[in-house]
């Protein structure tokens, strides 16, 4: 009987360990290269960076394929045959370009120091490579620059870049050193200016400087410390104006350096660099807390270990590319925002002044007109600790500027975008019960913001003309649509805190949206300010960033931006069969020729996913009683238009929107309106998905019979209960559960059609 027992046991244990073998880790999913390159040099892939950085890290550590980059903003185009060096810090799917601080590029060969030498200049040592000679995973890229016959290798800690350079045997190994290397400097929205830069030589295996420049942020400031793990031989400095003069000295002042070094005994080369927005100081106490040794390879296992423990929290099957999008997608989701304070808490807050965080967590790079949709949502379910984290590092910007972010990078304010969405990323942390901030200063913060104008959310105008002439503030049909949101989640937040008139007050205010509502064209359209509508009129002409009644879309993608209120932008046009069919022409109505902007791509008909205001639309369906269209659009967009190549993204990322717009839909369901906790179901394109939500509690997604054909629900269990309502809620998935799909090839014209099964408004 024993020996039964302990064979039996022998058994277990043996099936427990090959179990554990075969466990695959979720990084290896992940492929840092996709949405790194469009097919063709018109298209958008992303805008993404294949480097090393950590989980909402301060140093992105990553390559550079262009002297000033532009387009990409990530500095990184997969469609580039040369590298000219590595920058440490970089933005993740923006539009717009910034950071690409402390480029540094290893070479070979003579590096002549008389002044006037152009070879100094940094297109003079790029280097080509190859697709196959470059790897990248998180919390580690490696290229062969071939150029050099060099091998290099980065990763990271939060604060600290660490290189590693193989070098061939030789005495003519160097590191350059350029703190020129930025944007482009002749963008006319943002160009970029180097204001002061310097380079110190402390001793032969230490150098420290700093940067500070405008841009897109307005005033930067970085701060590094790099240490060498062998002696800096000899170096030539430059003073990066022109003619290059070589500064001979010790300690000259410069913004280029050559640093050399003898390789031939030991050709491996490794280099730290510390960085720090407050001072030299904090950049060395950054190194020194955070990596003090030369382990290069301990630093890359500590990095991938700490972006598994992040990509657990969800956990999925599905066909293998599709967990290579998922994963890539929820690696892009967690990229920002980022760490801004250093590790004794210091950090520069958005009225420039040096201030301190008792907790260490300041975050910025808040792509707020993009994020709040999905990305925060999401946050709330995954990452609850870390949006009280966000939202504290938002008020503070309440605290020193009167209203809260825009768009905010580096800590400084860049007015980038309309509206206010700090505020619906407050409130519906709020609302979910989020803990970690104080309420009340976080109501005083949003009302607080509404209430004053400011760039993109001017208030005087929007009070006195209940909607935004466009001859007082361009973009006026997409500001007010949005302002009109934004004032809904501020009333909401004030019903629950028992604040009645002002409810009242940010309701009425939320309904503004209907007075530029035009009956006889059917569409939201621009008025001046004595009410007369603009003419003529083209609900296909696309705007900007200015000039234009819409912001980065025209009058039919902004048609559908009433979130707050589904219901009553159904009566607006006459009911549910006017709605649906005005929906059907949406999603197929092709442009006309000239009309389509750089501002939109992705098309389905007029719905654009590669930019934020469509994201939603799909979902509308649902709320006229016709779930399986909603199911054939979201399954087409899934299935279409992303892929796991350098080209996966039909727009630009934007710090994380579009990933997050796959993860929720992906799963089966999205919210529409971010701040309501209701989560409309769609077309789970996964086998099961698991959101792990931390004291043991999970939210199951299983979808029985899923396939590329199989996009449309049959039926609905939720906690195992036959369930034919069209959404699920916040509290279904926080208490944890069980929601169990049954999909096939046909739709179901049954489920989910009756009035009391379709979303609320």
């Amino acid at each position: 009987m024993i020996k039964n027992r302990l064979f039996v046991a022998g058994l277990l244990l043996s099936a427990g360990l090959y179990a554990q073998q075969k466990e695959v880790k979720l990084i290896s999913y992940v492929n840092p290269f996709i949405g790194t390159g469009a097919v063709d040099k018109n298209s958008l892939s992303g805008s993404n960076f294949p480097g090393a950085t950590t989980p909402f890290g301060f140093v992105q550590l990553s390559p550079d394929t262009q002297d000033n980059p532009d387009n990409p903003a990530s500095g990184y185009d997969y469609n580039d045959k040369t590298i000219v060096g590595f920058s440490h810090t970089h933005l993740s799917g923006t539009g717009v370009a910034d950071l690409f601080d402390i480029l540094m590029m290893p070479t070979t060969g003579e590096i002549r120091s008389a002044a006037g030498d152009e070879k100094i200049q940094g297109s003079g040592f790029r280097s080509r490579f190859s697709h196959q000679e470059e790897s990248a995973r998180p919390g580690y890229y490696q290229v062969k620059l071939q150029d050099y016959g060099i091998n290099a290798e980065l990763t990271s800690t939060e604060h600290v870049g660490m290189h590693r350079y193989t070098f061939p045997k030789t005495e003519l190994a160097h590191v350059i050193l350029d703190l020129d290397h930025s944007m482009d400097k002749k963008r006319p929205y943002w160009s970029c200016k180097i204001i002061g830069a310097e380079i110190r030589i402390v001793d032969n295996k230490t150098i420290e400087g700093y940067r500070i420049l405008t841009g897109w942020a307005k005033l930067r400031k970085v701060y590094f410390h790099a240490e060498f793990s062998q002696p800096i031989v000899s170096s030539v400095l430059f003073n990066g104006k022109k003619g290059y003069e070589h500064a001979a000295v010790q300690n000259g002042t410069s913004i280029k350096a050559a640093l050399n070094f003898d390789a031939r005994a030991q050709n491996e080369l490794l280099v730290k660099v510390a960085l720090s927005p407050v001072s030299i100081e904090n950049a060395r106490e950054n190194m020194k807390v955070e990596l003090n040794g030369w382990d290069f390879n301990q630093v890359v296992q500590q990095s991938s270990d700490q972006w598994e423990k992040e990509l657990r929290k969800i956990k999925v099957e599905g066909t293998p590319v599709q967990k290579e999008i998922f994963y890539t997608g929820l690696y892009h989701a967690f990229t920002q925002p980022n760490n801004m304070a250093d590790v004794n808490g210091d950090y520069q807050a958005s009225d420039l002044s040096i201030k301190n965080a008792a907790d260490k967590k300041h975050y910025s790079t808040f792509s707020l007109w993009d994020t709040f949709r999905a990305a925060h949502p999401l946050y709330t379910l995954v990452q609850p600790e870390r949006t009280a984290d966000f939202i504290n590092s938002m008020m503070r910007q309440y605290d020193t500027y009167g209203y809260l972010p825009i768009w905010q990078l580096w800590g400084d304010e860049n007015y980038c975008m309309i509206g206010n969405h700090a505020i619906p990323v407050i409130v519906d942390a709020a609302l979910k019960g989020i803990q970690g901030f104080d309420l009340n200063k976080a109501y005083e913060a949003v009302k607080g913001s509404s209430m004053l104008s400011h760039p993109g959310s001017p208030f005087e105008v929007w009070e006195k003309y209940k909607y935004i002439p466009e001859d007082l503030q361009s973009q006026s049909v997409s500001i007010t649509l949005e302002m009109a949101y934004d004032d809904w989640c501020v009333a909401q937040l004030a019903r629950k805190l028992g604040k009645t008139e002002d409810y009242k007050h940010f309701m009425k205010r939320s309904a503004f949206y209907k007075n530029l509502y035009d009956r006889q064209s059917g569409f939201f359209r621009a008025k001046d300010k004595n009410g007369v509508w603009l003419s003529p009129f083209n609900p296909l002409q696309y705007g900007g960033n200015g000039g234009n009644p819409y912001t980065e879309g025209n009058a039919w993608q902004y048609f559908w931006f009433v979130p707050q209120d589904v219901p009553g932008l159904i009566q607006l046009v006459g009911g549910v069969e006017p709605f649906t069919a005005k929906l059907d022409t949406f999603f197929s109505l092709k442009d006309l020729p000239g009309e389509v902007n750089g501002n939109a791509s992705g098309f389905i008909g007029q719905y654009a996913h590669g930019n934020e205001p469509s994201h939603h639309v799909a979902y509308l369906y649902n709320y006229a009683g016709q779930p399986w269209k909603t199911q054939r659009y979201v399954a087409k967009i899934l299935n279409e238009l992303y892929n796991n190549s350098s080209s996966g993204y039909s727009g630009n990322e934007d710090c994380g929107q579009m990933s997050s717009w796959y993860t929720f839909s992906a799963m089966g369901f999205y919210p529409v309106n971010p701040v309501s906790g209701i989560y409309t179901i769609g077309s789970p394109v996964l086998k099961e998905a698991t959101i792990n939500l931390g004291d043991g509690k999970q939210f199951h997604v299983f979808a029985k019979n899923v396939s590329e054909k199989n996009v449309y629900i049959q039926s609905v269990k939720l906690n195992g209960k036959t369930y034919n309502k069209t959404y699920i809620t916040q509290d279904n998935i926080v208490k944890g559960g069980e929601l169990e799909f049954v999909m096939g090839s046909k739709p179901n014209y049954k489920w989910g059609i009756d009035k009391k099964d379709v979303p609320p408004g």
